[in-house]
């Protein structure tokens, strides 16, 4: 097991591939790159030993994280943790953070500017999304094809 900084304010937990990636971030506006950074790190280990069956899930993997990291920032003020890890028939991405209220698909309005599509691109491309509330906030799990 690796345990270390990768960048200023957060620190990832890297294990094999097998056991999966725990990310924690503090959550300012540039960890949605830092945990996009620390899902391709993971993706790019498991991919040694066990690569995507189509090359696009691995992108389909990271654009996942990018929305919900960037949906975390925008309406969850705080901390939240990243966990990515492989499962019998793809991946799991979890985040977890501190607003209780389920994310909901709102209409993209360009007058509001960009968004609204984020949680739609999710819901498109997982086999499986379940929001399950917890103190003090929500975890929302994932499931992709690898």
């Amino acid at each position: 097991m690796t345990t270390g900084p990768l960048r200023d304010g957060w620190e990832m937990v890297r294990l094999q591939a097998a056991e999966g990636l725990t990310a924690r971030f503090d959550g300012d506006i540039g960890d949605v790159t830092d945990a996009r950074l620390a899902a391709g790190l993971f993706l790019d280990t498991l991919a040694h030993s066990d690569p995507p069956v189509h090359p696009e899930n691995r992108d389909d993997v990271l654009l996942v994280v990018t929305e919900l990291a960037a949906n975390t920032i925008q309406y969850a003020p705080g901390p939240f943790t990243l966990k990515v890890r492989r499962t019998f028939d793809g991946v799991h991405v979890a985040v977890r953070d501190s607003n209780p209220v389920a994310p909901t698909p709102r209409s993209c309005a360009p007058s509001r500017g960009a968004g609204g599509l984020g949680w739609h691109i999710i819901q498109a491309l997982a086999r499986e999304v379940t929001v399950l509330p917890e103190r003090g906030g929500k975890e929302i799990h994932v499931f992709l094809p690898w």
